[in-house]
């Protein structure tokens, strides 16, 4: 759940290379209102993406928001795409600023419905023709009653699971990519799921979810260990790209959320850059893109303060290859034309 504004306004800091485009590929809207979670609509995200970085566009990814509350019950998740596409709509009338918000969209379809599922996928995509680039059917799953699965309560084994596949297969002929997530102890599941679909793009999304709470307190460096190999493995699909973010959940167990203060931007850096670097050594510039996943890091740290943090892990980098992370990759992968 976000932090309260007050705790986050603790610690300000301005944009570093302000001029530098960049596209947020992973964030959420939902209206929550009467919950901790809140309301994060197109005002709240504009008020995050205002705050000095020069956010040219977004992509909206599934969160279970707004769904029909009719109709069949596999028809239901369209309701979410119909919604974002009016958000989406509001934003390129200009009237909100120069951010386009939602130029793409990834919604949910349950592909456990196999074959049935392509009805699904081409709903949605007549709900939004000109935005709508793909699906996440989150799959993170543990054991430990320490460990919340997805909110979409996947089954065991999801990506292994027959009848999803069948549906999986369908995302390809409609030209559609699949974003991933998912726990690190199930990532040699994607691998197994990347090899059998090579022609479909797979985002891996928030590092594949690194563990540290339940069994996995104080057990840092043994989680990014186990991760490390599984990444290594990962990275030999050349259908899988990598977002670079989603790291500053409470499960991931750093804990910012506890502190009187939240980090600065070095700080979060020096906390949690061998995963990036990591990943971008792996996978190369062209198949990374940094991603805000707001509000959800929104516990941790503001907007303002996590794109620091990219951009102080990347000082040395190229023009080029921070071309390729902050915009260019997630332009080339949700075919946004900006």
């Amino acid at each position: 759940m976000p932090a309260t504004n007050n705790w986050l306004n603790q610690v300000q800091e301005p944009a570093l290379e302000p001029e530098l485009p960049i596209i947020d590929p992973h964030h959420h809207l939902w209206d929550y209102p009467q919950t901790a979670y809140g309301r994060y609509l197109l005002d709240e995200l504009l008020a995050d993406t205002n705050s000095g970085h020069n956010i040219v566009a977004t992509v909206f990814v599934e969160c279970g928001s707004m769904f029909r509350a009719d109709g069949p019950e596999k028809l239901r998740p369209i309701g979410e795409t119909e919604f974002v596409q009016g958000v989406a709509a509001m934003s390129a009338s200009g009237a909100y600023g120069k951010t386009r918000v939602a130029a793409g969209i990834v919604g949910f379809a349950d592909l456990l419905l196999g074959a049935a599922a392509h009805e699904v996928l081409e709903a949605h995509i007549a709900a939004s023709p000109n935005r709508f680039r793909g699906i996440r059917h989150a799959a993170s799953w543990h054991e430990s009653p320490d460990i919340r699965d997805a909110h979409s309560k996947p089954p065991q084994g999801l990506f292994l699971n027959k009848s999803f596949r069948e549906g999986f297969a369908r995302l390809a002929q409609l030209d559609l990519t699949f974003d991933a997530w998912l726990y690190h102890t199930q990532i040699a599941e994607l691998t197994d799921l990347a090899r059998a679909f090579p022609q479909t793009t797979i985002v891996f999304d928030h590092f594949g979810g690194p563990l540290g709470i339940g069994p996995y307190v104080g057990r840092a460096d043994d989680v990014f260990e186990a991760w490390r190999k599984s990444v290594d493995e990962l990275a030999r699909c050349p259908n899988v790209v990598a977002k670079l973010g989603g790291i500053n959940m409470t499960m991931n167990g750093f804990e910012w959320q506890k502190r009187d203060r939240p980090p600065t931007s070095e700080q979060l850096a020096a906390a949690t850059q061998r995963y990036y670097l990591h990943t971008i050594e792996r996978f190369g510039v062209a198949r990374c893109m940094f991603e805000s996943n707001f509000p959800v890091d929104k516990v941790s740290c503001s907007y303002a303060v996590v794109w620091n943090a990219f951009k102080r892990m990347t000082h040395s980098f190229t023009a080029a290859e921070k071309a390729a992370l902050f915009h260019n990759t997630a332009a080339r992968v949700y075919r946004l034309s900006l």
